[in-house]
């Protein structure tokens, strides 16, 4: 298969390179960061991109960030992420899509060639490859307490209209209710979903920020 290799360590690219070179395959494209990721996926259009989490510019999750781009616009790349760590958001947004011809490993828990090789195959024929850690950790964020689920019914329908940009005196026209009932809901609901009192921030985009993530 034809694979790019996307990973910040010049050490773990040529460790890479070499074990694929033997198990004849071919790397068409070994790059440091996710610009030049993106830039050699268009240029080589490969089988399989083998991508690390936390890469320049910002060692954060450009990778990840990256992976998402790719998996939109290249669908039929291949996409097997490789790395030290589980950025539990993107890996979310990653995984809730189509899983075909997707992976995600830990590097410290890949512990024999065979199985990093088996892996790239599955992901290269559209099969999935995950990291049981990386299954639980996922899960652990899924089954937190949901802060929307502290909502009452009522709150619950407050915020929805907030979410359709309605004004507080549009929804109580909307419910039937008094302005002053819906301003009692609408505080209710921002303190139950803990947000916070920071004049830098609007708390009423915050809440359909959070409606929406829900």
């Amino acid at each position: 298969m034809r694979v790019i290799l996307a990973d910040d360590s010049v050490l773990l690219r040529e460790g890479l390179t070499r074990l694929l070179d033997d198990a004849g395959h071919e790397v068409v494209a070994a790059v440091g960061d996710a610009p030049a990721l993106l830039d050699d996926v268009e240029r080589h259009r490969p089988d399989v991109a083998v991508i690390d989490v936390r890469m320049p510019p910002g060692h954060k999750d450009e990778g990840l960030r990256a992976a998402l781009e790719i998996r939109e616009r290249r669908p039929e790349v291949g996409v097997l992420v490789l790395s030290q760590y589980v950025e539990q958001h993107y890996a979310a947004r990653l995984l809730a899509g189509s899983t075909e011809g997707l992976g995600y490993l830990l590097k410290d828990r890949v512990s024999e060639v065979a199985e990093f090789l088996d892996s790239l195959e599955r992901v290269n024929v559209g099969g999935t490859a995950l990291d049981p850690e990386v299954v639980r950790r996922l899960l652990a964020r899924t089954t937190r307490a949901d802060p929307l689920s502290r909502l009452s019914p009522r709150e619950a329908e407050v915020l929805r209209h907030l979410a359709e940009g309605l004004t507080n005196a549009a929804i109580a026209e909307r419910l039937h209710v008094s302005l002053s009932t819906v301003e009692k809901h609408v505080n209710a609901i921002m303190d139950k979903l803990d947000l916070p009192r920071d004049p830098g921030y609007s708390r009423r985009v915050l809440a359909i920020l959070r409606y929406l993530e829900g």
